[in-house]
């Protein structure tokens, strides 16, 4: 026991460095990453139809605990990738207290720039989004709306949302900058990762861009697609 005590000390003063916060930021960013593309696929559903969508959110309500165990895993993902990031501003800010001179003569990209207040942005979306779609408190009279089946009507209810245009306009600039959030923040990660090797320098020069259009556009195409009635009610 006191041998292990000071190892996790050690482990512990690690992870709560600059490199430990940097490393902690990277892969719960990649896990994250990882659940926005299995969230869009999933959504992507409602240009199946009614039917489609209504059974996808039905498997997964059938999941019970599992999935609530799933979500508060989540949640503790993203409080860490949040806490690994303010330390790793503090840190950058403590190490360079004086601004520099020019400015715009140090390399850094728009999106590496605003890294921090896009992703404070993206976490009043996310809890707009968990208040709409999953708790049902901003637009109550959508969530409790039932398919013929008697299953819970998701495909209506995203339908009638995204048909607002103050709806689909949160969607829309939401979405936006949570591409230009994964644009620095994916490649950055196999940078703090040590994919370094020249030959894998496409996944820290073109991955982020790459895969942040890919759901960009996913995303954007549905409250779109409802707003401009190519996805429309059941008649």
């Amino acid at each position: 026991m006191a041998a292990r005590k000071p190892r996790m000390n050690r482990l512990a003063r690690t992870l709560q460095s600059s490199i430990g916060s940097k490393f902690l930021m990277s892969v719960t960013g990649i896990l994250l990453l990882l659940f926005v593309i299995a969230h869009m696929l999933g959504n992507l559903q409602v240009f199946a139809g009614p039917d489609q969508l209504n059974a996808y959110a039905a498997k997964l309500q059938s999941l019970g605990p599992l999935l609530w165990v799933v979500r508060l895993g989540l949640l503790a993902i993203f409080v860490v990738h949040i806490g690994a990031a303010i330390r790793v501003t503090n840190s950058n800010r403590a190490a360079r207290p004086v601004a520099y001179v020019y400015p715009g003569s140090v390399q850094s990209t728009f999106a590496g720039r605003t890294m921090m207040m896009s992703g404070l942005i993206v976490l009043a979306f996310l809890i707009y989004h968990v208040l709409h779609f999953t708790v049902g408190t901003t637009n109550p009279d959508h969530f409790h709306l039932v398919d013929e089946t008697g299953r819970h009507d998701v495909y209506s209810m995203v339908v009638m949302g995204f048909s607002q245009w103050p709806i689909a306009l949160v969607y829309v600039v939401a979405n936006i900058l949570v591409g230009v959030h994964i644009s620095h923040g994916a490649s950055s990660a196999f940078q703090t990762l040590g994919v370094t090797h020249p030959r894998l320098a496409f996944l820290k020069q073109g991955f982020g861009p790459g895969i942040a259009t890919l759901i960009v556009v996913g995303n954007l195409s549905m409250p779109l697609a409802c707003l401009f009635g190519l996805v429309q009610l059941p008649a």
